[in-house]
């Protein structure tokens, strides 16, 4: 619960690549999308999606603003 509140996101046990039990080893996560590993079955992927709220990001508003930023900044 402690590590929970500190990272700022639910824990949960899982896996990603059919089992494996190093998440470092097959999963990178950002603000809006998610990449596994190969062998990850899409159950493992929706546990993933649901912890990271994936659905319910909006790339395209955050790319709108990384854009604006950036031509502000070199403009």
């Amino acid at each position: 619960d402690e590590l929970s509140s500190l990272l700022q996101v639910p824990l949960v046990a899982g896996t990603v690549n059919r089992g494996s039990d190093v998440i470092g080893g097959g999963l990178v996560v950002n603000d809006w999308t998610a990449f596994a590993g190969l062998d990850t079955t899409s159950t493992e992927l929706s546990v993933v999606e649901s912890i990271f709220k994936l659905q319910d990001s909006q790339p395209s508003a955050i790319v709108n603003d990384m854009r604006d930023s950036l031509i502000d900044n070199y403009s």
